[in-house]
């Protein structure tokens, strides 16, 4: 008999944890295959906790853990040394899984003989507004996200990363835990650290779960700037080996917009230039925008989403170069904290030789 135990990283999270755990209570389980339940959270106040022993309670798969750091890196480390599967699956609770979602991945992950195995995002609406509309037009277009390809349906084969990741539990005796110094792109970094090693990242787009997005642009945009864009930064400086073009390219489009607009005050050469690009860049987006109007069944894309893929872009990459100033000015959270475990180094987020155990939380 063969398990899968099954991380679940919340907080906060009332209105989605019961949708969440149903959801995987409804799992269709291999011939042969058990699975286990830890609820990994960051001290809700918010009536979580309560739902999540209530369903405990009918469930004995099921179990709350207390997760004192409250972040989803820490609350990683403290499931995986509990954890008893021969694979860790992490989920998140903001999202609903289909029931063959863990009957497809394991038989990926065995098909394959992938060191991670994850499917693909279908980015779902958070409420009836036209800008919960808008937040998902313009995360599910390649315009938008890039070569994202668990956003944008790419082919199965070999990635650099997957979400909500099927994890051979012998993985993490080789290359170690999260890096909690990231409170984001903690994934990222675990997913091209086992690349770096030899290892393998498999995505199959029949393995598919609904995630629900920010509700409004507003919320959505701060997401970006304040938490993700920053940490693609940090992530950069913890872990060169992670870099990738798309983190990047938004950073360089920011400050292209930035120069080009100063630079165009003082000479009329740039200054036609720069409208050249944007007047391209803008063509680019209204195609996009038109698309998913049409994808959609949504006019209104035609005129905003232009205008939101500009904003998403180029805040996003002020939130890059924000993380890069404050790494340049020592002011980065990341720095001067603690190696996450002997030997991980100042830099680089990279374990000591593998020891063949797992490493203590």
């Amino acid at each position: 008999m063969q398990s899968v135990s099954i991380l679940i990283p919340c907080y906060q999270e009332r209105n989605f944890i019961r949708a969440c755990l149903e959801s995987v209570r409804a799992f269709e389980l291999p011939e042969n295959f058990s699975i286990e339940v830890l609820v990994l959270d960051g001290m809700s106040t918010d009536g979580t906790r309560e739902i999540v022993s209530e369903i405990a309670a009918a469930d004995p798969r099921i179990r709350l853990v207390d997760n004192l750091k409250r972040t989803q890196s820490a609350a990683l480390n403290l499931g995986i040394p509990l954890a008893h599967g021969d694979y860790l699956m992490r989920l998140d609770a903001h999202s609903v899984y289909p029931t063959d979602y863990l009957a497809h991945t394991v038989e990926t992950a065995i098909r394959t003989g992938a060191d991670n195995t994850g499917g693909v995002v279908a980015t779902m609406r958070r409420g009836e507004g036209y800008q919960s509309a808008l937040v998902q037009a313009l995360t599910t277009h390649k315009f938008g996200v890039g070569d994202s390809g668990f956003r944008t349906d790419a082919a199965e084969g070999e990635a650099d990363t997957v979400p909500y990741g099927c994890f051979r539990k012998e993985v993490f005796a080789k290359v170690g835990l999260l890096d909690e110094r990231l409170l984001r792109a903690q994934d990222y970094e675990m997913n091209r650290r086992i690349t770096a090693a030899g290892g393998k990242i498999w995505m199959n787009p029949a393995i598919q779960v609904s995630y629900y997005q920010q509700p409004d642009l507003t919320s959505f945009i701060k997401k970006q700037v304040v938490h993700e864009a920053p940490y693609n930064a940090y992530l950069w400086y913890l872990a060169p080996y992670a870099f990738t073009p798309r983190h990047a390219i938004t950073g360089v489009f920011a400050a292209g917009v930035i120069g080009g607009l100063l630079l165009s005050a003082v000479s009329p050469l740039i200054g036609i230039a720069f409208a050249g690009v944007m007047a391209l860049y803008f063509t680019l987006a209204f195609a996009a925008g038109c698309q998913q109007a049409i994808r959609y069944k949504e006019p209104r894309h035609v005129l905003f989403a232009p205008i939101g893929f500009f904003l998403y872009h180029f805040l996003h990459g002020v939130g890059v170069l924000i993380g890069l100033a404050r790494l340049a000015t020592g002011t980065a959270p990341v720095q001067g904290k603690p190696e996450p475990w002997p030997g991980a180094g100042r830099f680089r987020a990279w374990p000591p030789a593998a020891s063949g155990t797992l490493p203590a939380a």
